[in-house]
């Protein structure tokens, strides 16, 4: 009955941005005909943000998965009691409840009853509890669905930064830096770009740790003994190049040439990223097995509740997380008849050539 994806969205840090922009984007409802949305918070936060920014949203409240209605928003009630909502302070309910929201959505996702998650920021202090001790979404999720590795990919159209070490102090980022991670996690985005983004044949390039990429081993050795060993051997399965010098690497636009960069940790990359990208990154956790985006921001309590937040970054992450599960279907239907895929390419291939002649 409802051929729509249907997306699971968390509120984020109830003092954030996250309810505000997930109210900017749904009181446009045109975006109900090509998703199902299930907003998992509460009726009362909900409309404590409706009232204070004066946005108007039509939603259902359901308590049950089955009762989730395609043509409007559904708000999934994870909570009943009323919570003080402080917007652009740091709280500890602001962050509990948040983490109510996200074990919501993880669940429901892990249980099929949603087809993707877009989670809205979280605070990284005002999270932490025997229950939650993680720096972040991208570990979470990693222990939560058990896989061995995942990569943070920062995403504005084909433009793609994934990074090698994520939420870790600098001091420890050389430690942390081995021949067998660069492998696995080159592994991992490979296979992303062609699975989750239906590129044939992808390019990556990888990044150096030091100034200049090393300088042949005058600025540190790790290129020399780590990272260029590591692109040798990965050579043997995909299209890989590097390491190059991070600042000439953007400066020059040379990731135009590539389809994801893999920088050795998280400034190298995403300082130059949200640079160039304003307003239009995306994060997604490739590797895991399910469909997760976010916007490339956080809580921004500086403007949270004042009305100026912008959505584009979470508008874009709702519509990225369809076109994966679009590209994931693809390749799956591809490998599942891989006769009819190499019919339509020779079909294709006719028609070019009868459009040159």
């Amino acid at each position: 009955m409802n051929n729509k994806p249907v997306i699971g969205i968390s509120c984020g840090d109830l003092n954030g941005i996250g309810l505000e922009i997930i109210l900017k984007i749904f009181s446009d409802n045109r975006i109900v005909e090509h998703i199902t949305p299930v907003i998992f918070a509460s009726n009362k936060a909900i409309n404590f943000y409706r009232k204070v920014l004066d946005i108007n949203v039509s939603f259902q409240a359901v308590r049950e998965f089955n009762r989730i209605n395609p043509k409007q928003v559904n708000i999934f009630t994870c909570w009943e009691e009323d919570v003080e909502i402080n917007p652009g302070q740091l709280t500890e309910a602001a962050g509990s409840y948040a983490i109510k929201s996200l074990l919501a959505a993880t669940e429901a996702l892990k249980n099929g009853h949603i087809d993707a998650l877009v989670t809205a920021p979280i605070h990284k202090k005002n999270v932490q509890s025997a229950e939650f001790n993680y720096t972040g979404h991208t570990p979470f999720l990693k222990n939560y669905f058990n896989v061995p590795e995942v990569v943070m990919m920062l995403c504005a159209d084909n433009f793609r930064v994934a990074v090698l070490t994520e939420h870790i102090a600098v001091n420890d980022i050389a430690a942390h830096i081995t021949k067998e991670i660069i492998l696995q996690k080159l592994q991992i985005i490979n296979e992303s770009l062609i699975k989750d983004f239906g590129i044939a044949k992808p390019r990556i390039a990888v990044l150096g740790l030091n100034p200049h990429a090393g300088d042949e081993g005058v600025i540190g050795r790790e290129e020399e003994t780590i990272i260029k060993p590591a692109i040798k051997e990965a050579k043997n399965t995909m299209i890989v190049a590097g390491p190059y010098s991070a600042d000439g690497f953007f400066a020059r636009r040379h990731f135009d040439q590539f389809d994801a960069v893999l920088a050795m940790y998280h400034d190298q990359g995403l300082i130059p990223f949200k640079a160039l990208a304003v307003n239009e990154g995306v994060n997604y956790t490739a590797g895991l097995g399910v469909v997760r985006t976010s916007p490339d921001h956080g809580v921004a309590f500086d403007i949270a509740g004042k009305g100026m937040a912008d959505p584009s970054s979470m508008i874009t992450a709702i519509y990225m997380a369809t076109d994966i599960l679009k590209n994931k279907a693809q390749y799956a239907e591809d490998r599942k008849n891989p006769l009819k895929k190499i019919n339509a390419e020779a079909f294709a291939r006719m028609e070019d050539e009868v459009i040159k002649e």
